[in-house]
């Protein structure tokens, strides 16, 4: 078992991390007796784990009940929310509930955003059970939802009470979604440590064939370098934003597609190609150190072709609404080399335009 503690400002919580540990929520969580809880989930984790927790629960004396929502970055919506908030108000439920998040990053995602909303912000505790929620997601209390236009456009900074990451949970995830979860974990290791970025290239079979040993040491790893940013910068006004890596772009992907035809994770793989080919350019990134992360991604099976039918103006109409835009100007997060980066606060529209024509040839 891994340990992790998070202090940022006023907010002291504890991830762990281990196999198993959905059966053993009471100890490495502030959940008492006879407290109300709700536990939020989807239609994909539901058949696999609800029964499992909301067992746990109730054996120790906790009022719980559920809301089960539709699966899918799609329903990460306004309406998804009012779900759980009418659940909230039918329960009765005062500002002592709990609410918990059994399910992967939209789960995570909905659910703070509601716990911070209900009342004006009740407590909330995360179950992560995909491997992109487990490394990234679920640290660091950013909560949206999406909107047409941008990705996680309305949310609120809301910490949750713990972190509980049973890695068995990956166990059940299809392949598709756990290899989305690996462009991630390349994205710490790309712009924050070169050392991890060594490690996935001799690793990330063994990270594909779910080794619990590596899982452990690669979930441990992103977790503590998460941890280290938030601390020094909780809302995204400094090398915090260092994170965004291969999401701006990806952001634009996913909303142009309606949040249906890629996951999270193919698209920030995408992105961070196309990042990357930018900084290459400017002369930030060297070709060698360029291929490195491309053959990594290639081992990783992630996507290495940008989507068809999206045109320059497509990205740049979607470029527009990035909530990291201050005063009409849109920062772009560029590798500097391996296990670096830096942040350019504006980006020549034909440099741009350049790149991604080249990505459709």
């Amino acid at each position: 078992m891994q340990q992790l503690k998070v202090i940022v400002n006023n907010h002291r919580y504890t991830i762990t991390i281990a196999a198993g540990v959905l059966t053993k929520l009471l100890p490495l969580t502030p959940l008492k007796r006879h407290q109300n809880c709700l536990i939020v989930t989807d239609q994909t984790v539901a058949p696999f784990y609800l029964s499992t927790v909301y067992q746990e629960l109730d054996n120790a004396g906790i009022v719980v009940d559920s809301v089960i929502l539709p699966a899918g970055e799609s329903h990460k919506v306004w309406s998804s929310v009012e779900k759980i908030v009418d659940k909230l108000l039918t329960l009765r439920a005062g500002r002592d509930v709990t609410l918990l998040a059994l399910g992967g990053g939209v789960i995570g995602d909905l659910t703070g955003f509601a716990a911070a909303c209900y009342q004006r912000g009740v407590r909330y505790l995360l179950l992560p059970t995909t491997l992109l929620a487990q490394v990234d997601a679920a640290i660091g209390g950013k909560t949206a939802i999406n909107h047409p236009q941008a990705k996680n456009l309305i949310g609120a900074f809301h910490h949750p009470v713990a972190v509980v990451i049973d890695i068995n949970t990956l166990k059940t995830l299809a392949k598709r979604h756990f290899v989305s979860g690996l462009a991630e974990v390349i994205k710490y290791g790309m712009v924050l440590d070169a050392q991890l970025f060594s490690w996935l290239e001799t690793h990330i079979e063994a990270l594909i064939q779910r080794s619990p040993r590596r899982l452990i040491e690669v979930i441990s790893r992103c977790c503590a370098l998460k941890i280290q940013l938030i601390a020094r910068d909780e809302r995204d006004q400094g090398d915090r934003r260092l994170l965004n890596f291969g999401h701006t772009i990806a952001h634009a992907i996913e909303a142009h597609t309606q949040y249906c035809t890629w996951l999270h994770g193919e698209a920030v793989a995408m992105g961070m190609l196309l990042e990357s080919r930018i900084a290459e350019k400017l002369g930030l990134l060297q070709s060698s150190q360029f291929r490195r992360l491309q053959h990594l991604m290639q081992r990783a099976q992630l996507p290495a072709v940008a989507p068809p039918g999206l045109q320059n103006s497509d990205y740049h109409h979607h470029l527009q609404w990035d909530k990291k835009v201050i005063a009409g100007r849109l920062p772009w997060i560029l590798p500097t080399g391996i296990g670096e980066a830096t942040i350019l606060e504006a980006l020549d529209n034909n440099l741009l335009d350049s790149v991604l024509t080249a990505s459709r040839a």
